[in-house]
């Protein structure tokens, strides 16, 4: 095989579009492997991407697919960003909407077709511009495996799936509008309880199917875990592998963070105390010598907003500050705004600021991710990289990363954590941290040692190199 010519496509990238985790490591992964393998990524031009800041602009490259009668014009655009290949897929039903995914009933209910296009646009772009090898990821893009397969396309596809609630399940009636031949109907590949499944396509066509977290790999080919297709995951278990993802130290990075008050790291953290003490201000939270305990994410059952709200009420009678930054479900919202307004001690933020999430990162003490699954999770690397001690459930990538602390060991990753989802168990990890609070020297070691860890993107890169290797 020739030199290895990687197209990473998914449906956000950071920064063009992001609503969560994906969008961070779709742009962090590809730009790690791109020091060692051409590697170009791919994903939609959404209408609210700034084409001039970005240096957009059109390949001249286009083309046009029919699906279930209407033709659909498809332009390929390119920029070059943090010295990284981009191309961006042009077309008006995918790209014209305020949101990446929005909810469906809500001028979205035509995501299968949308992604469909986008499917199309992967699968036509491997062969026009001479890809070799084609890493896809979550189920926006996993229609392009099959579609690539029906092409004729012969290179190697890795599938990464980021989080197996998502899996594109569709009325089979919608098989034609997508371009799709009806023999993908059937147990051994879309065909789900009498829906089509994108993710079982894809698992079903791809050479190797990775996920983020060696955790996540084993648990998900359990009925727990799998949502339906734990089954199938054990009979492909033989092309499963789990990798951990890893962050960009280019972005996370306190010694050099432009978001941050000061700058701080393992051998100089005096500047983090700095940064508690701007957050504090900034937030109008009193008490600077007490703990600030935070909270960044999706308001969603799945990161355990049930489990934190049920908690809060006797986790702020302590001498506590708690932050809270994220958007979701309006329920969470609404009973989050409530308790702010009986509690001085509690700030809450409701959307999503980069650089604020910078901030209470830095300010934060110690950091809650009570997910009831987590397939990997970013959240708790960034804090320890900024200082922040974790509390987390042990589970998925959690389990990988987060480790009970323990002086006689070196695992890196250390934090509080706790193994039964109730409010007790949570609350039980919280006081123990709390405990640690009021021993400096200690608290400053665990800190330390955190900090220095290594989960930097490149760790990931090189494991997927290594498996684009052996494809070869």
């Amino acid at each position: 095989m020739k030199e290895i010519r990687l197209l990473f496509a998914a449906a956000e990238i950071f920064p063009f579009a992001k609503s969560g985790g994906l969008g961070d490591i779709a742009f962090a992964l590809p730009k790690a492997l791109r020091k060692k393998i051409s590697t170009t990524a791919i994903m939609p031009l959404y209408g609210f991407i700034d084409r001039e800041r970005y240096g957009i602009a059109p390949t001249g490259e286009h083309f046009t697919v029919t699906l279930d009668g209407s033709a659909h014009d498809i332009e390929f655009f390119h920029a070059q960003y943090d010295g990284m290949d981009i191309f961006f897929v042009y077309n008006d039903t995918l790209c014209d909407r305020e949101y990446i995914y929005g909810p469906p009933g809500e001028g979205y209910g035509d995501n299968d077709l949308r992604f469909a296009i986008f499917g199309h646009s992967i699968a036509e772009a491997v062969e026009r511009f001479d890809f070799n090898m084609l890493h896809l990821n979550d189920w926006h893009t996993a229609l392009a495996a099959v579609i690539a397969r029906d092409k004729g396309v012969k290179h190697p596809i890795v599938y990464t799936i980021h989080n197996l609630v998502y899996q594109g399940v569709f009325d089979a009636r919608f098989m034609k509008r997508w371009g799709v031949g009806d023999t993908h109907f059937h147990i051994d590949d879309m065909e789900y309880y009498g829906y089509l499944n994108w993710m079982k396509g894809a698992i079903a066509h791809a050479d190797i199917v990775t996920t983020v977290s060696p955790s996540y790999a084993i648990e998900i080919q359990l009925p727990e875990f799998g949502f339906g297709l734990d089954g199938f995951l054990r009979k492909h278990s033989d092309k499963l592998v789990g990798i951990l993802n890893g962050i960009d130290y280019d972005i996370f990075d306190p010694m050099r963070d432009p978001s941050l008050d000061a700058s701080f790291g393992p051998s100089s953290i005096r500047g983090k105390n700095r940064c508690k003490n701007a957050f504090l201000k900034e937030a109008s939270l009193k008490e600077k010598e007490w703990p600030l305990i935070s909270f960044i994410g999706r308001f969603s059952e799945q990161k355990g907003l049930d489990i934190l709200i049920d908690s809060i009420g006797e986790l702020l009678g302590n001498e506590i500050n708690l932050a809270i930054l994220g958007d979701g479900e309006s329920r969470y919202i609404e009973a989050l705004k409530e308790i702010e307004a009986e509690n001085e001690n509690f700030y809450l933020q409701i959307g999503y600021d980069e650089s604020l999430s910078h901030r209470i990162y830095a300010a934060s003490d110690f950091f809650l991710m009570p997910s009831i699954f987590e397939p990997c999770g970013l959240a708790q690397m960034i804090a320890m990289r900024y200082g922040a001690i974790p509390v987390v459930h042990e589970v998925g990538g959690l389990r990988d990363t987060v480790h009970p602390i323990c002086r006689t060991r070196k695992i890196c990753g250390e934090g509080f954590v706790f193994e039964s989802m109730d409010s007790k168990s949570f609350l039980a990890a919280i006081s123990e941290a709390l405990k640690l609070y009021k021993k400096r020297s200690s608290l400053q070691k665990v800190r330390r040692f955190d900090m220095e860890c290594d989960f930097s993107i490149e760790k990931c890169a090189k494991k997927y190199l290594d498996l684009y290797e052996g494809l070869r």
